[in-house]
């Protein structure tokens, strides 16, 4: 019932978001971070139930990616999709979520982004171009694609798996930026800041306090 009042609230159409799906990818090993980036409190909960919390409000049904080997995950109670073991950093998530549910499109968000609102989430789905492989953020000036805060079409998702096996670079940006991409400027471009590092997550805290977002 709260997610549809959400919706309703927001204009988001239940028809918009009917055959969207939401996946946190919580799979990462942290290394620079030197422990779990989901872990992590920003707000009153953990980074990772809080953007699961998020994404659910406009997707039909919202999962965590995460390791076979994130147990702490798996018993939490969000449901979840472990990632097959295949292809590396982020595309493991994204396409073990893909195979799960081919015919889905996933509005897909990095663990790492404590700035990410729900208002520039619901900005994608209000911009989503489903002719496009994918709607996703760009810094302004930039126009890079932030493949992992965004909306990736399935025929995007395929198209995707099908790059791999012919080329050596994994990049999801650089499929992006080569493919027939939507791209949509954030409200603020620190809502696209990625924390990796201690210093980048004692940064993050710092500009909360001061209230700069």
């Amino acid at each position: 019932m709260e997610k549809m009042r959400y919706k309703a609230k927001t204009g988001v159409s239940m028809h918009a978001t009917s055959r969207l799906y939401g996946l946190v990818l919580a799979g990462g090993k942290s290394i620079r971070m030197g422990r779990d980036k989901g872990a992590l409190q920003y707000h009153q909960t953990n980074q990772r139930t809080y953007l699961y919390r998020m994404l659910d409000q406009f997707c039909a049904e919202t999962y965590i990616s995460c390791r076979s080997d994130q147990q702490h995950i798996m018993d939490s109670g969000l449901p979840h999709i472990v990632d097959k073991n295949v292809y590396g950093g982020p595309l493991n998530g994204m396409l073990t979520a893909h195979r799960a549910h081919p015919n889905r499109a996933w509005l897909v968000v990095a663990v790492d982004l404590p700035f990410l609102s729900a208002q520039s989430i619901q900005s994608l789905v209000e911009n989503r171009d489903p002719k496009k492989v994918a709607t996703v953020y760009a810094g302004h000036g930039s126009n890079l694609p932030e493949p992992l805060v965004g909306i990736w079409e399935p025929h995007g998702l395929a198209l995707l798996a099908e790059s791999i096996l012919e080329t050596t670079n994994r990049s999801p940006r650089n499929f992006l930026i080569n493919a027939d991409t939507k791209l949509v400027s954030p409200e603020n471009d620190l809502e696209l800041f990625n924390a990796n590092s201690p210093e980048d997550y004692e940064e993050a805290k710092i500009l909360y306090s001061r209230g700069v977002i």
